[in-house]
């Protein structure tokens, strides 16, 4: 039976959508099948950008938009008693496929009858889903509302909203399990709870039970200002210029640009929205210059109203300039475009990376996710999905609160994966470039690394420091003064003497440079912990229902039979820092003493040096790979052996093999490849690839935290 939920609100414009995405997320850290259905489609005209995002999201098992609709608006007006039957019919078939699923309520974008409310707690009754209500903490639509922000409603407010609420849904026989209140003012979170819970409970009454549980969660600017994209859809402009990347960009706030320029500039706001007339040539020119200068703040775009034309000359001027601020052209006129600019509403939608991670981040930390597991009574799976394992990853790095320093920070991948590591509190950072270029660029793209240290790689202070530090170490091989200072300005050189010297626990790079130029310098500086002969790396191989280590298949080419003990036992090592309990297969083209020739024999003497150099460790070899995941093989080919069809740690012979093998299981079973990661160094350094996705960096970096909390525990 699938652990499912119904999220609904009283009125439009809660911040549902956040709601969703967090129980979402929440429920694919334990569930491994996890839907979404959505019973009353927004609209029929254009597809559901919210359920779209839900869909989207990892651990949804595969649903087509069709499948996790019921029926539209215009079918519960026809016939209510017949679309809620239809809504059953379709639920349960999305049902039957999942262990829990997210049900959507209305969005209020359409007057219903019978009222909205009362339908949805009828079809949360019908479906047998329990109810999470969603209060909106903003007052409603204009009563001071502006670019999505709106005043606050007080505790008393809220307090009779859910009053009202909860007799709704208790007269339509939904089971109700918990009250957020959304968007609510940040400063009487606590009063805000104590008033709906009271409230809630004074309505229909709770003997015997345990108290309702009611959270709230601060309205957030940026989750509900609208994209620059928005905008332009709201004026029915066209982008004359600037990158269209930027559009994605959160507009914060509006300034009127049809005065002299220094009353201008007294005014412009960070993550503005200017209106220039098309006319104003000059203000134009005044408006990008500031944007440019580090003394006034960085605005999201400019709106030339009135239809002008660019004339050929400012064209060229402008794109001479490359701001690649997005400059905008509307028909409308100042007042008309300022009026629309203003009612333009943020909505969370799957191309806002800065929404998706603030709504996430919101959500973990306001609502308790293992309460509502437990309300759910979601059980933990004896399976670990690789997003499962991606969870964990994250949240031991969250508990170890490493300090790593990203040296690339002219790479929009390292900014994207800062951001999202930064707003989860994943690790602190440290990020290498000029400050004024890295963190203007981040606030182009809409991210907010305003948590992350930028420091140059240049910086006088610390060069001459580190430069000191490394001709120490290398004099011996003949390196002067003058040429550390020349080494150490490298970002990699820079990044591995701020992990060498303490200024950071772990160092990520590689987005922009190849592996050697990444791991060198930790071989010159860090070097290998005591025991530890090699520096190897192994891949988490994170399959559909388990995850695995594989050893070595990035560094050693042709180990002798003592390194490969060496990697073996470094392996099992890394496999314990996350989680994995050490069954070390040492794999080869025969099994037991089947086979005979110089490469078996070095994997028959390595498995012999693991055995007398880590007894409490359970490894076996040679042995070939199908007897090592496959019980049936494994009794047929080593019955007695305690690893056999049951190993988790896999160690390769050479690096041709390893290689070839992680990328034949990678794209043939559709496994999630983590790593490489690097074991033996003294101080943890990884590398990247250089077509790493936002979401491997943000692995790599969790990864290289968990990493650094094991060295420091010993």
């Amino acid at each position: 039976m699938a652990h499912s939920i119904c999220i609904c609100s009283a009125e439009g414009n809660t911040g549902k959508s956040t709601i969703a995405l967090g129980t979402l997320d929440t429920l694919t850290r334990r569930a491994t099948r996890v839907g979404v259905f959505r019973p009353i489609a927004r609209s029929t005209a254009e597809r559901d950008y919210v359920l779209e995002l839900l869909l989207g999201h990892e651990g949804v098992v595969d649903l087509s938009y069709e499948d996790a609709i019921g029926v539209s608006y215009e079918d519960v007006h026809d016939d209510p008693e017949q679309a809620l039957a239809t809504i059953v019919q379709r639920f349960k078939a999305v049902e039957a496929r999942c262990d829990a699923v997210v049900v959507l309520g209305s969005d209020y974008t359409d007057v219903g009858s019978p009222t909205e409310l009362a339908y949805n707690a009828r079809i949360a009754a019908n479906l047998g889903v329990p109810v999470l209500l969603v209060l909106g903490g903003r007052i409603g639509e204009g009563r001071g509302e502006r670019l999505g922000a709106a005043d606050p409603r007080t505790p008393d407010e809220l307090g009779q909203l859910a009053e009202l609420a909860v007799e709704e849904l208790d007269r339509e026989h939904a089971t109700l399990i918990g009250i957020v209140a959304n968007r609510a003012d940040p400063e009487r979170l606590d009063d805000i709870v104590a008033a709906v819970r009271q409230a809630a409970t004074d309505a229909v009454g709770r003997p015997g039970r345990a108290p309702l549980q009611v959270w709230a969660i601060p309205e957030d600017p940026f989750l509900v200002a609208p994209s620059v994209r928005s905008v332009m859809g709201a004026v029915g402009g066209e982008l004359v210029s600037g990158e269209e990347e930027l559009l994605g960009r959160e507009a914060l706030g509006v300034v009127i640009a049809a005065m002299s320029m220094e009353n201008v500039l007294a005014r412009l706001i960070e993550g503005s929205v200017v209106v220039v007339p098309g006319d104003r040539s000059e203000v134009l020119l005044g408006v990008l210059t500031a944007h440019s200068s580090a003394t006034f703040p960085s605005i999201a775009a400019v709106v030339l109203n009135g239809g002008f034309p660019l004339s050929e000359q400012m064209t060229r001027l402008v794109e001479g300039l490359k701001v690649g601020l997005p400059i905008i052209r509307t028909e409308l006129g100042s007042y008309d475009a300022a009026l629309a600019i203003t009612r333009t509403r943020g909505r969370l939608a799957a191309e806002s990376q800065r929404k998706r991670d603030t709504a996430l981040a919101l959500f973990e930390k306001h609502v308790d996710g293992q309460v509502l597991l437990d309300l759910l009574d979601v059980s933990r799976p004896d399976v670990v999905t690789p997003l499962m394992f991606e969870y964990g990853l994250l949240e031991r790095a969250r508990r170890a609160q490493k300090h790593i320093v990203l040296p690339e920070g002219y790479d929009d991948r390292i900014l994207r994966a800062a951001a999202t590591l930064l707003s989860r509190d994943v690790a602190r950072l440290t990020i290498l470039g000029e400050e004024i270029e890295i963190r203007s660029r981040a606030i182009g793209l809409g991210l907010d690394i305003s948590r992350a240290q930028v420091v140059s790689n240049y910086d006088s202070v610390l060069v001459y420091r580190f430069a000191e530090e490394y001709q120490r170490r290398r004099a011996h091989k003949g390196v002067t003064l003058e040429q550390a200072r020349d080494t150490v300005t490298d970002v990699s050189y820079f990044g591995t003497m701020m992990v060498e010297l303490g200024l950071a626990d772990g160092m990520v790079s590689g987005a922009m440079h190849t592996t050697a130029h990444t791991i060198r310098p930790s071989f010159e500086i860090i070097k290998t912990r005591p025991g530890v002969d090699v520096v190897s790396s192994v891949f988490l191989m994170a399959l559909a229902d388990r995850v695995l280590v594989y050893g070595d298949c990035a560094v050693v080419p042709d180990p002798t039979a003592e390194q490969l003990a060496d990697i073996a036992i470094s392996s099992a090592e890394t496999s314990r820092w996350f989680g994995i309990d050490p069954r070390l297969a040492m794999l080869s083209y025969s099994t037991g003493e089947s086979g005979s020739g110089a490469d078996v024999d070095k994997v028959r003497r390595a498995t012999e040096l693991v055995r007398e150099r880590a007894p409490e460790l359970p490894v076996d070899g040679p042995i070939q790979y199908d007897a090592a995941v496959d019980a049936a093989v494994a009794k047929t080919k080593l019955p007695e052996s305690a690893v056999a069809g049951r190993a988790t740690v896999f160690v390769f012979p050479d690096l041709n093999t390893g290689n070839n093998t992680y990328k034949a299981v990678q794209r043939s079973a559709g496994a999630l490849a983590i790593g490489p990661v690097l074991q033996g160094l003294r101080k943890p350094v990884n590398d990247l690839s250089r077509g790493a996705l936002v979401q491997d960096i943000v692995n790599t970096v969790a990864i290289t935290a968990v990493q650094a909390a094991a060295v420091d525990a010993g």
